[in-house]
């Protein structure tokens, strides 16, 4: 074989990187080096595979079917690697996950110290995305995503669900008022979703019996901003029990239309695009949050 993996890890890191430099640097290289594997590559396959201008790289329509090839290499090595890890009993290698900043700082991050003792040769990189991310683009192993799939690619492991509840903070209901029944709402400040927009349909219902949707007051991409916002008094919030369980329990945040709110759930799955058997570092690390979340329900 005429390439190496030295000079299609070198590919692979200019792209993700997005530039020689911090190619470089993520790869523990010199430029020089970084540079002359890029030309070596293309000099073996005679073709261009990156467009150097003065202000960015840019794959060429070559370079980007020769990605895609050399990712599926490199990650068939890792794989390799991973089995003689696994012979050895002890799942070992980088794992990359993604979970949206709510889920990552409440469910994942606690769970992390445990997961730590048991599997210490599992290197972890955590990134959080607030929208659905392309796994294989991001060379993210697995991802913790909320609500329904749409990604038919993608394999799945269910992990759990959690309810969503209508909450605001004692301090605005003492400004406020408290309301009453959800005809009221459009009397308040509420907190919402920038999208998608069904994160903003509540579960509740009007006098007419149709389902509430709300045009927020202030929105927000991050259910994390939502929820400090309404710790801070600004307004009314509806979110996920998984990131507002010890701020109920607390009293921090209080529950509104406990007879009329709808048991709504939010799905929570586990998503990787592994068609063969998954990977040891993968698998101990769903398991172990499946596990704990088990054993440890949102609702107060």
């Amino acid at each position: 074989m005429k390439t190496t993996l030295d000079e299609l890890q070198a590919l692979v890191a200019v792209v993700d990187a997005g530039s020689i430099t911090a190619a470089a640097e993520l790869l523990g290289l010199t430029v020089s080096a970084t540079s002359r594997s890029l030309a070596r590559l293309e000099d073996k396959l005679q073709t261009t595979l990156l467009r150097r201008t003065t202000r960015r790289l840019e794959l060429t329509e070559e370079g980007a079917a020769f990605l895609l090839r050399a990712r599926a290499i490199l990650a068939s090595v890792d794989e390799a690697e991973e089995l003689m890890a696994a012979r050895r009993t002890r799942p070992a290698g980088r794992l990359r996950v993604d979970a949206a900043t709510p889920f990552m700082l409440h469910v994942l991050v606690p769970l992390i110290a445990g997961f730590r003792e048991r599997y210490p040769e599992v290197e972890l990189e955590l990134t959080s995305n607030e929208g659905f991310i392309d796994l294989l683009e991001k060379r993210t192993d697995v991802a913790f995503r909320i609500g329904a799939l749409k990604d038919s690619t993608l394999h799945a492991r269910p992990v759990g669900s959690s309810r969503v509840r209508v909450l605001a903070s004692p301090d605005y209901l003492r400004r406020h008022g408290t309301p009453r029944d959800p005809g009221q709402l459009a009397q308040h400040a509420l907190l919402g979703f920038t999208q998608p927009e069904t994160l903003n349909d509540w579960p509740l219902r009007d006098a007419s019996g149709a389902s509430v949707h709300v045009q927020p007051s202030i929105a927000s991409s991050s259910g994390e901003t939502l929820r400090q916002m309404a710790l801070e008094g600004l307004g009314i919030v509806c979110l996920s029990d998984f990131m507002t369980a010890a701020d109920r329990r607390s009293g921090a945040l209080v529950p509104l239309f406990a007879a009329a709110t709808l048991d709504v759930r939010q799905a929570i799955h586990a998503v990787y695009y592994r068609n063969t058997t998954l990977a040891p570092r993968i698998t101990c690390f769903v398991d172990h949050i499946v596990q704990a979340l088990s054993t440890r329900p949102f609702s107060p």
